[in-house]
């Protein structure tokens, strides 16, 4: 069995994984760390299903869901300060031992958003312009120098539309796309649990090609 443990596992994103894992796999898993347990009260009786309440800003409790893990899926932006939570969370990787992650960031984190959705997106998300200590910009740049076999996702805005329509892009090519359903996310990150392998050491954007061109996130 494939253990994987999800911080922040009341998300939307992170229902549907756990939904799809739950439903579509046999052989993986689920510890699933947040806040108030009784959120995920639904899955308290699935045997392959381990709930554990705390506070993602406590080292001791974030190291009770990593501890003997297989793979490590954060599936929240770090707005932290200095991104003290992906911090903590490489050093407790490193600890013990637990060597994948997938971690959520947010489209923009490079300035490879194009016009002329990329002014809005910067504004928006960056007051204006991408700083080199923005909370999300450290997160990955702490990541991509760890030793952790790393996926970030820099996620595109997101919708409930239901279709898994995405085109990703590497770190370095300009960003395709302005939007992407919650749903599309939850298929692409249980591809990679399935297969760790799978943008291995990477930092990846997808959104929905169609909304190329769009100068506001398209619901």
């Amino acid at each position: 069995m494939t253990k994987v443990a999800i911080i922040g596992a009341n998300g939307q994103i992170a229902r549907l994984v756990e939904e799809k894992i739950l439903k579509d796999t046999n052989d993986i898993e689920l510890t699933l760390f947040l806040r108030n347990s009784a959120r995920l009260a639904d899955l308290a009786d699935n045997p392959r299903v381990t709930i554990i309440d705390g506070d993602a800003n406590n080292p001791d409790d974030l190291r009770k869901a990593i501890k003997g893990q297989d793979i490590v899926y954060v599936a929240f932006v770090d707005h932290s300060a200095e991104a003290k939570l992906t911090q903590d969370i490489i050093k407790i990787m490193d600890e013990e031992g637990v060597k994948r992650l997938i971690s959520s960031n947010i489209l923009g984190i490079y300035d490879k958003v194009p016009e002329p959705f990329g002014s809005y997106n910067r504004e928006v998300c960056f007051g204006g312009k991408v700083k080199a200590t923005d909370a999300v910009v450290l997160s990955d740049k702490y990541i991509e120098e760890s030793d952790l076999d790393y996926t970030v996702l820099r996620l595109a805005w997101l919708n409930d539309r239901n279709d898994t329509n995405y085109t990703v892009t590497h770190k370095g090519e300009e960003y395709i796309g302005v939007s992407v359903s919650r749903k599309s996310c939850a298929k692409l990150i249980v591809e990679i649990i399935e297969d760790p392998k799978k943008y291995s050491r990477e930092s990846i954007g997808f959104a929905d090609e169609a909304t190329q061109g769009s100068p506001r996130p398209v619901y």
